[in-house]
């Protein structure tokens, strides 16, 4: 489980405080480090770390000091870099790649001067290539380690107190605060995932289309047609419109070929959909009071009252304003999103994770309703507004939007109120409805609307409609949305019988892939199943710590020295992995390795137990050139499936009633059950 691994990292922290001092001082040096600052989240990391400074586990001075010393070092070893080799060193890889950012900071560095070390220690992008450029450019060595010293003392307090305040305030939350503090990682990484890859579309999109342009308008130029001449005025490079309707194309192509590739999944059954139960699983494996309590309200803030009472107040607003046709653009927009979603929603007649959730056509679940049309509604709003305001304010609305948006959508995931490609969906057609609208109303005369009034309004009646909403709602909503319990019961005779035919075959990891065979299933606690393989030889996995993680890297590594890689099953990490010597006389360094997952199903006969599903492979190691192991799973499951029953008294090998063909597998499964349920 997600929890277990943070509880691991937190002891080993406990027990090694200066790993997390080391990690912090190069996490602060790295970041001023031309190209390696850009890649290395060390500012995440940093802030991770200092929220364990409230728990004892970390202190407060020694923490500050290793981010300054780091950040001090870092800059340091940078301007030495361009001091000593000036700008020959601009030419040599990695560098040479990345000229824009060397473009930036040039002009960043002629623009503030000196400041600009200072400024750039709190300026991503600028900020690893910043004092490379001031050695380069002769800036005297004294004055800059006077602003270099400076700019650490200010930088440090300002990204380790932060975190020491989320610590201290999770702290407040007690047991749930782990569970709380993994869903902020979550959201985090989502988060940071979704901006990486809407940039590398935007980076690799755009000259696509740029040279799909000039291919159009060679095609209209050589044509005398209505249709030809539209296009070659609308693509006249020398025309502010083709310019700024370049992005809503982008836009429009990359979100329609999201949504019809993600349907396409949800209508085959592809991964993507497998994909959908694990996630489901792992969230609601963190699902904490508080964290539903924040979820909840901010899901009543996409709600259809919500929406509605935020529309009617925006086009009151655009009314009186006489801005008639982006008023009509408006219920347009809203109205015809929510047409689609519903259409396509009882066409496809998807059931949600809940089914219980909703009635009517909104028990449908795909795409999502939510995020669909918050989507549409706050991304247009926000389209309204920026497309009239300077650009550092533009993209301060943009980001607001953005993350209202996301966090709607996100909280229809935790709820388990959708499915993953649910949302996915649903935001896809929602930014290809958006740029079509986009498309459409930059191609006609635009209004004058005063952007600061439209972004008061709209501010008002989000938090007026959405804080009435939920104080009238959310005592309803805590019930609806209350974590349901999905364990399953079970007769034990029908189990041993039959039944157990309907606990998955194979495992299915996180990105919905199909793994290796299932072929193995206990009834009963797993500390009871332990015990009785330690007698038989097995043994426990060795814990991951950073001199064991070390071992994969030596060319001499033992099996039974070596961690075992914890695979996710349906969204869980194992609850017991136990590991044994092979016995292969042939490959002397291979082990047995046995995994098990909780099943969510419970087995009775007069008493109650656990089921779990397992499975057992063997691994084997390699040792390429004496400098590391690897290892490699076989195949061939039946072997290590028949040495583990070999192990256990009173296991039954069952064959299901329709025969498997696999060269890996011959269908069977062992069927083991402690004591108590073979009465």
């Amino acid at each position: 489980m997600l929890t277990s691994l943070v509880s691991s990292v937190v002891e080993l922290l406990t027990a090694h405080p200066h790993v997390a001092y080391l990690a912090v001082f190069l996490l602060a040096l790295s970041e001023s480090i031309p190209i390696i600052g850009v890649v290395i989240p060390g500012t995440a990391v940093i802030l991770a770390l200092s929220t364990l400074v409230p728990s004892g586990v970390l202190l407060l001075w020694p923490l500050l000091i290793a981010a300054t010393s780091g950040a001090i070092a870092g800059d340091g070893f940078s301007f030495w870099l361009g001091h000593q080799y000036h700008r020959e060193i601009l030419g040599l890889w990695p560098l040479n790649r990345n000229p824009e950012l060397i473009e930036r900071s040039d002009a960043f560095f002629t623009r503030h001067g000196d400041k600009s070390v200072f400024l750039a220690r709190f300026t991503p992008g600028v900020r690893a290539f910043i004092p490379l450029l001031a050695g380069m450019l002769g800036m005297p060595v004294r004055r800059f380690y006077a602003v270099n010293v400076a700019s650490a003392i200010a930088w440090a307090p300002s990204h380790i107190l932060p975190g020491v305040l989320v610590g201290a305030a999770f702290g407040i939350f007690g047991a749930a605060a782990k569970p709380l503090a993994i869903l902020l990682v979550v959201l985090v990484v989502a988060g940071w995932v979704v901006v990486h890859v809407v940039r590398w579309t935007l980076r690799r999109g755009i000259p696509l289309l740029i040279v799909g342009v000039e291919r159009l308008r060679s095609w209209a130029g050589a044509r005398d047609s209505w249709l030809s001449r539209n296009l070659t005025s609308l693509l006249d490079p020398s025309q502010h419109e083709a310019r700024a309707l370049a992005l809503p194309m982008v836009l429009l192509i990359g979100a329609a070929w999201l949504f019809f590739g993600v349907l396409e999944d949800v209508v085959s059954g592809d991964p993507l959909v497998l994909a959908d139960g694990a996630i489901y699983r792992a969230l609601q494996d963190l699902r904490t009071a508080p964290g539903d309590a924040l979820m909840i309200a901010i899901t009543e803030l996409g709600d259809t009252v919500v929406v509605v009472a935020v529309t009617i107040i925006i086009f009151l607003w655009l009314a009186w304003k006489r801005a008639w046709r982006t008023a009509g653009y408006w219920i347009a927009a809203i109205a015809g999103a929510s047409a689609l979603n519903t259409a396509i929603k009882v066409a496809l007649h998807r059931a949600r994770p809940g089914e219980s959730l909703y009635s009517g056509w909104s028990a449908f679940s795909f795409p999502s309703g939510h995020s669909t049309i918050n989507m549409v509604l706050y991304g247009f709003l926000a389209f309204l507004i920026a497309r009239e305001l300077r650009p550092a304010l533009r993209l301060s609305v943009t980001l607001g939007a953005a993350v209202l948006i996301f966090m709607i959508a996100f909280s229809r995931l935790y709820l388990g109120a959708h499915w993953l490609s649910d949302v996915l969906g649903g935001l896809a057609f929602g930014s290809a409805w958006l740029a079509l609208l986009g498309l459409s109303y930059l191609r006609r005369q635009t209004e004058r609307i005063e952007p600061s009034g439209l972004l008061a309004v709209g501010c008002a009646a989000l938090i007026l409609a959405g804080g009435f909403h939920i104080y009238r709602s959310h005592a309803t909503d805590l019930q609806r949305y209350a974590v349901k319990s999905a364990t399953q019961s079970i007769a034990a005779a029908d189990w041993w019988a039959s039944d157990w035919q309907q606990l998955p075959a194979r495992r299915i990891d996180l990105t919905g892939e199909t793994q290796e065979p299932l072929t193995f299933q206990w009834a009963g606690s797993l500390q009871s199943l332990q015990d009785v393989l330690l007698r038989k030889g097995w043994h426990t996995s060795t814990a991951w710590a950073p001199l064991s993680t070390l071992t994969w890297f030596t060319g001499s590594a033992s099996p039974a020295n070596l961690p075992v890689v914890p695979f996710l099953a349906g969204g869980r990490f194992p609850s017991l992995t136990l590991v044994r010597q092979s016995g292969d006389v042939v490959f002397l360094d291979s082990r047995l390795v046995l995994r098990l997952w909780a099943a969510d199903v419970e087995v009775t006969n007069g008493q109650t137990a656990p089921l779990w599903i397992g499975s057992v492979v063997e691994e084997r190691l390699t040792h390429p050139l004496g400098l590391v192991t690897l290892a490699s799973t076989q195949p061939n499951v039946n072997a290590p499936r028949k040495a583990l029953a070999a192990a256990l008294d009173g296991g039954r090998l069952v064959s299901p009633a329709k025969r498997v063909t696999a060269s890996d597998w011959d269908g069977q499964v062992l069927l083991a059950r402690q004591d108590e349920m073979r009465k």
